[in-house]
């Protein structure tokens, strides 16, 4: 069974209030647009879904839906038709492979609304309500490995960016002044990446960009990325034993137990040592260092008070990791980076460089030697040990010594670039490397950046107040 046979245009739609369908390029997109509904503080939401082709180069064959959130802001009496016509600001989601949660949409959309922005929320292709990529789904479809990976190549930045074209037309088509045609974006993270992919071959649509921790490494694949990484694991992995000396043994206790032993987690996944070590990617956020710790801490008494995990820290651990539940954040973590050359599993092969992150040897070495946690990286036995993910273990391997990457940006165009584009760049984040990043910043015109120490890589929802503010400052170009 391929693609063609489950994917199909606006099928199973919950009930709507409008219907429509436009000629949008070369194509018929449907849109459905549900009943309005208003949050408190005065925020009315539309929410719609607009269907697209899995295969822009197969316009007429199989879609998907395309789930975005429009937030407006309704001021006191003010002119509902004032309203509706504010400008568009569209978030990016980071990722690769996550929707967009209404909670923080609603926190971030409040404060870019003083802006007098409406905001679009946008589920990227395969995840949240943009026809989700799960492994079951395709288990039910009884999808070969071959099939699947050639349907999950149609879900990275460049498709993503194809999707906001077609939305933008399909709502600012109509405006008769060609700079309202246009809208800003706001990219986190991966959505930075996908900024630059829009600014590459769309920048026609776009009026401004701003950017948080998101400004990618013009690589063509991933290497270079976990190169450059893996040192800032090694320091943050530093500052964790630093901080925790205790945890040197504690750590090396628990992988020896895990080790020996045959751990499974409530959703049938295995607990091994490398699964626990990947509770490091946590070292990248405010906040993550004390949080392991606390697992650390948790399972440590389980084995003083009963000789195995408990229930409880196994759930948290599984909750804690969020690759059964995003599938895409796992199979294309590597190929967001690949262009015209092969993954291989790159941190894989990358980490193993390091001693200090392979077991099988410290574990031969003193007892006050520590452990490393690994970061932000995929590995092949990932495919194992989580239990959704396992399904998409041999697509996943197809994908990992794919060399037929098309381009994801082209540096002719992003030297040349007019656009703004405000950044806010964390010198300390561990999964956006920024010697790599300003290397980048040199390349694309009209870059200009808030350079931090004291944000990690979710700084704009730890300090959004504050790095919103210098972001529109900067966007000003004001000089001294």
């Amino acid at each position: 069974m391929t693609m063609a046979d489950w994917v199909s245009p606006n099928r199973g739609v919950v009930s709507s209030t409008q219907a429509s369908t436009r000629r949008i390029g070369n194509m018929n997109m449907e849109v459905t647009q549900l009943e309005p509904y208003i949050l408190k503080g005065s925020i009315k939401v539309i929410d719609r879904f607009f269907s697209v082709p899995v295969d822009y180069a197969k316009p007429d064959g199989p879609h998907i839906r395309i789930f975005v959130r429009n937030l407006i802001p309704l001021e006191s009496g003010a002119d509902p038709a004032a309203e509706s016509n504010l400008p568009y600001l569209l978030y990016l989601q980071g990722g690769p492979g996550f929707g967009v949660d209404l909670s923080f949409s609603v926190d971030l959309g409040s404060a870019l609304h003083k802006k007098k922005y409406q905001t679009l929320w946008l589920d990227p292709r395969g995840t949240g309500l943009s026809t989700p990529i799960t492994a079951d789904i395709f288990q039910t479809k009884q999808m070969d490995d071959e099939a699947i990976a050639k349907y999950l190549k149609h879900f990275r930045a460049d498709n993503i960016v194809r999707d906001c074209e077609t939305i933008r037309h399909f709502l600012l088509d109509g405006k008769k002044d060609p700079e309202s045609r246009k809208w800003t974006i706001f990219g986190q993270s991966f959505g930075g990446f996908c900024a630059a992919t829009y600014l590459s071959f769309h920048s026609d649509g776009l009026k401004e960009v701003f950017l948080a921790g998101g400004i990618p490494p013009l690589v063509d694949s991933p290497d270079a990325v976990y190169e450059a990484l893996v040192l800032k694991v090694e320091e943050r992995n530093k500052v964790y034993y630093s901080k925790y000396p205790q945890d040197v043994r504690n750590v090396r206790r628990i992988l020896g137990f895990l080790e020996g032993n045959n751990v499974v987690i409530p959703n049938g996944g295995n607990l091994t040592v490398s699964r626990w070590q990947q509770l490091g990617i946590q070292f990248g956020s405010h906040g993550g260092i004390d949080r392991v710790h606390q697992l650390v801490f948790r399972a440590i008494t389980d084995l003083d008070t009963f000789g195995k995990l408990s229930y409880g820290l196994l759930d948290s651990v599984q909750n804690s990791q969020s690759f059964d539940t995003n599938p895409i954040y796992a199979v294309l973590h590597e190929p967001i980076y690949c262009q015209g050359r092969m993954a291989s599993w790159s941190a894989h092969r990358v980490i193993q460089k390091n001693d200090r992150f392979v077991w099988g040897k410290v574990k031969l070495m003193s007892d006050d030697v520590p452990i490393y946690f690994t970061g932000e990286m995929i590995f092949p036995d990932m495919f194992e040990d989580y239990h959704h993910l396992r399904p998409l273990r041999g697509a996943a391997e197809l994908l990992a010594y794919d060399e037929d990457w098309p381009m994801l940006y082209d540096k002719e165009v992003l030297k040349k670039n007019q656009v703004k584009v405000n950044a806010a760049t964390y010198y300390d984040d561990m999964y956006v490397d920024f010697g790599l990043v300003q290397q980048t910043a040199s390349v694309i015109g009209n870059v200009e950046q808030l350079i931090t120490n004291q944000s990690f890589h979710d700084g704009i929802r730890k300090h959004m107040d504050s790095i919103l503010t210098t972001l529109f400052d900067l966007s000003k170009r004001e000089r001294d």
